[in-house]
C-alpha cells in the first residue's frame, strides 16, 4: 500500500503528464511559465514554512501546476474560473479529496490579476505572488514582448503594459518572501525601461 506521499506524488506526476499535453508554446502563459511558477510558489512556500506559517503543500503543487490549464482548452469563460472547473473534474478523476480539491479552486481562481478577486487562503496568496513575479524582472520583460510579437503590438504599446500592470504587481504581493523576491525584479524593469526611453529619445529625427 502506497504512503500518503507516495500517492500524491503519484497524482502530482499524472498531472504534470495532462499538463505538458494540454499546455503549449505560448511565450506568456505555456508550459515554460507554469513551470517557473511552480518552482518559484515552491520557493515562497519553504521560506513561509521557515516563519512557521502552515502551507498545503499538496494543494499548493496542484494548484500551480493547473493554474493556466483552461487558457490551453479554448474556453470563452476567463482562463482562471475556466482552470478552477477543469482542476476540479481532474482532480476529483484522480481520487483527490474534495477538502484539497476546493482548496486548489480557491487558489486558482484567486491568482489572476485581471479577475481581480483576492485569494483568501495562504495557498493561492502565494500562487498569486508566483504568478506576479514570474511576470517580473528579466523574464517578464522578456514574456511582454514575446506577447507582444504574436499579438503584434508595436513598441510604444509594450512600454505601456509596463505602467499599465508590471510595475504595479510589487505593490500587489501578499507574501514577505515574495515581496523581498520582487525588489530586484523591479529595479531591473525600471532600468530597462529608462534605458529604453534614452534609446527611443536618441532615435528621434532632429529636423
Amino acid at each position: 500500500m502506497l504512503s500518503l506521499r507516495a500517492r500524491e506524488d503519484e497524482v502530482i506526476s499524472r498531472v504534470l503528464d495532462f499538463v505538458r499535453e494540454k499546455l503549449g508554446s505560448d511565450p506568456a502563459h505555456g508550459l515554460e511559465h507554469t513551470l517557473r511558477v511552480y518552482g518559484l510558489a515552491l520557493r515562497i512556500a519553504a521560506e513561509c514554512a521557515e516563519r512557521g506559517v502552515r502551507v498545503n503543500l499538496f494543494a499548493l503543487r496542484l494548484a500551480a501546476l493547473l493554474h493556466d490549464i483552461g487558457r490551453a482548452c479554448g474556453e470563452a469563460e476567463h482562463h482562471a474560473l475556466a482552470s478552477a472547473r477543469i482542476a476540479r473534474q481532474l482532480l476529483a478523476e484522480l481520487g483527490v479529496s474534495g477538502e484539497v480539491i476546493d482548496r486548489v479552486c480557491e487558489a486558482i481562481v484567486g491568482h489572476s490579476f485581471s479577475l481581480g478577486r483576492e485569494p483568501s487562503s495562504v495557498e493561492g496568496k502565494i500562487l498569486s505572488d508566483a504568478d506576479k513575479l514570474d511576470a517580473m524582472g528579466a523574464v517578464g520583460v522578456a514574456r511582454c514582448f514575446m506577447t507582444s510579437g504574436v499579438m503584434g503590438r508595436g513598441l510604444r504599446e509594450s512600454v505601456a503594459h509596463f505602467h499599465e500592470k508590471l510595475l504595479r504587481l510589487k505593490d500587489l504581493l501578499f507574501t514577505e518572501p515574495a515581496r523581498r523576491m520582487a525588489e530586484r525584479r523591479h529595479e531591473f524593469m525600471e532600468e530597462f525601461l529608462r534605458e529604453l526611453s534614452m534609446e527611443l529619445a536618441e532615435s528621434e529625427p532632429t529636423a
